[in-house]
């Protein structure tokens, strides 16, 4: 076997020095067949966690063929080759680990967080299914997790109030055949048509080592780890080349007034923005701004809307960041015996008030000291979702430099004032945006009307 390549080690401990650097030491090396492998050794606790990244999601499909990197989600646990079905939980949980994978529009992780002991274990079972899961693939197990997936779809999107939003929101802010204009799930056409071979193509060539990541932390010796990882991941062959996605222009140039009636008791709102892509610029500056409008009881939203004029059971306002693009959302649940209208006018008011003023000082440093604190709380897990191996992977992935967190930190911690009030005139326009009323069936009244009258 050829000798893996040892791209880059870093030697300093995870700390918080004087000058409040972070550090969190790792190795990277690469094996021939092209995985990544970015290592963190930190023996605080006699644990470790295995991260794995596939450098797929929803994003990678194509029209006609969504939710296929969500069904490998659930098909990833089903059992292969070398692990029969059902043994990947019950070996895991027999020395006392536990597991769970995650997909969104740009990546599928999968997370196994053990004893120290039982890193072996860890790394056989994660690199069976990897090398080996097409090899058990069988129509039976397709269709039982097709079944498995389109009851989470009736249960979190078709039954669940509200549930259709994403998906109308997602099909009017990005045009046809962009990666984003459908959701992570796919729909219930193209889970009924995928075949047994789309499949398995849709595996081999995203699945394989040179399209992922693997990320170690915890109780780990380095060198006995890559020996290991060589053991059980080196002899997977690469895949094939994956294409690099290239969307269409994403841009929107009207603002669309849109009606869903639904199975609920209170409307509710949602405007939407495309903003600035994962760590670009400007997706931090949007990130504070969602915390001032609604990130605690005396925010801007939440004090008018909840507090002072009691027209909303809730509001909240986030940045979701992609690779290709992101989206600003804010999302606001009328009050009983009040319109959607109501809300709109309220926000709207903000939203001019903070591009004619930028915040002040005070109110800036807040939502970076509660930036700092979540930041940093995330710094004491290793594992599971955003604990440290997680984010070696994520930083990898959307960077190319796993060691960006005193450069994530500092994205936030450089921003001025009136930095806030730039980014809301340039990035929301009241002229590009969507407006989505979703109301009790029957009571259209209570949408967000459009300025001739009337609702789409």
């Amino acid at each position: 076997m050829k000798r893996i390549a040892v791209v880059l080690v870093l030697l300093c401990g995870f700390t918080i020095a004087q000058e409040k650097q972070i550090s969190v030491p790792y190795t990277r090396v690469v094996l021939p067949n092209g995985l990544n492998v970015l290592l963190h050794e930190d023996h605080t606790v006699p644990m470790v966690s295995v991260n794995m990244w596939y450098h797929v999601g929803s994003g990678n499909e194509k029209p006609g063929r969504t939710g296929f990197a969500h069904l490998f989600e659930h098909l990833m646990f089903e059992g292969s080759k070398n692990v029969p079905e059902g043994k990947f939980d019950e070996w895991l949980e027999a020395v006392g680990g536990n597991n769970n994978g995650s997909t969104n529009t740009d990546r599928t992780n999968y997370w196994e967080t053990a004893p120290g002991n039982a890193l072996e274990l860890v790394l056989f079972i994660d690199s069976d299914r990897m090398g080996y899961l097409p090899d058990v693939m069988t129509q039976e197990k397709l269709d039982g997790q097709r079944s498995v997936v389109k009851n989470e779809r009736r249960q979190s999107y078709e039954n669940q109030p509200y549930g259709l939003s994403w998906e109308i929101i997602a099909k009017n802010v990005y045009p046809e055949g962009h990666p984003y204009n459908w959701t992570t799930i796919g729909s219930m056409a193209d889970l009924d048509a995928a075949s047994l071979e789309d499949v398995i193509e849709f595996f081999r060539l995203y699945y394989a080592p040179n399209n992922a990541s693997l990320a170690i932390a915890g109780d780990i010796n380095i060198p006995e780890t890559i020996k290991l990882v060589e053991k059980w991941y080196g002899e997977i062959p690469r895949g094939n080349p994956v294409p690099p996605i290239d969307p269409p222009a994403a841009k929107l140039t009207e603002e669309k007034i849109l009606l869903h009636e639904d199975n609920v008791q209170l409307p509710r709102l949602y405007m939407t923005w495309i903003t600035p892509a994962y760590y670009n610029a400007g997706d931090a500056e949007m990130d504070l701004l969602a915390k001032i409008f609604t990130a605690g009881k005396d925010s801007r939203l939440y004090k008018r809307l909840v507090y002072e004029l009691q027209i909303a059971q809730d509001v909240i306002a986030f940045q979701n960041s992609n690779k290709l693009s992101s989206e600003f959302f804010i999302i606001a649940t009328a009050k009983g015996g009040h319109t959607l209208d109501e809300l709109k006018n309220v926000i709207q008011e903000e939203i001019s008030k903070i591009k004619a003023e930028s915040p002040s000082e005070r109110e800036l440093q807040k939502v970076v000291n509660q930036t700092e604190a979540e930041f940093l709380d995330k710094l004491e897990s290793i594992g599971g979702f955003g604990g440290k191996a997680d984010l070696l992977n994520q930083y990898y992935f959307y960077t190319g430099n796993p060691d960006y967190f005193n450069e994530d930190l500092n994205r936030y911690k450089g921003i001025g004032t009136k930095d806030i009030s730039a980014m809301a005139q340039t990035y929301l326009p009241d002229n590009g945006r969507v407006i989505l009323s979703v109301v009790p069936k029957g009571k259209m009244d209570l949408a967000v009307q459009k300025k001739d009258g009337g609702v789409k």
